[in-house]
């Protein structure tokens, strides 16, 4: 399986209110987006591959349980994680989760 498939399956088990690199109009949705790559290197040529990235979610609720089950579901799909951050945005209204994952390809 591709890495961005397994990154998408990840979130589709969670949702299907996710996007590749934009904005949802939606009171509840997650983005993700490829950030560059990890690649492990000898012999002149890339013996491991991964792509790191990350994934926001947007939502008007407090404690969304979106946010755990987005670990559970990274986790499960065998995709290194970790919660970056949370804020409210007040000129949204919108709570802001940031995931940073990495997966092999």
């Amino acid at each position: 399986m591709a890495w961005h498939d397994t990154i998408k399956a990840a979130h589709l088990a969670v949702t299907s209110a996710v996007s590749h690199a934009r904005r949802l109009q939606s009171e509840r949705y997650f983005v993700w987006q490829e950030d560059g790559g990890n690649d492990l290197s000898a012999n002149d040529a890339h013996v491991e591959r991964a792509v790191q990235g990350t994934t926001d979610l947007f939502t008007t609720r407090e404690h969304d349980p979106w946010a755990e089950e987005l670990g559970e579901a990274l986790s499960s799909h065998g995709i290194a994680w970790y919660l970056s951050g949370v804020q409210y945005e007040e000129d949204t209204g919108f709570f802001h989760y940031e995931w940073v994952w990495e997966v092999t390809d």
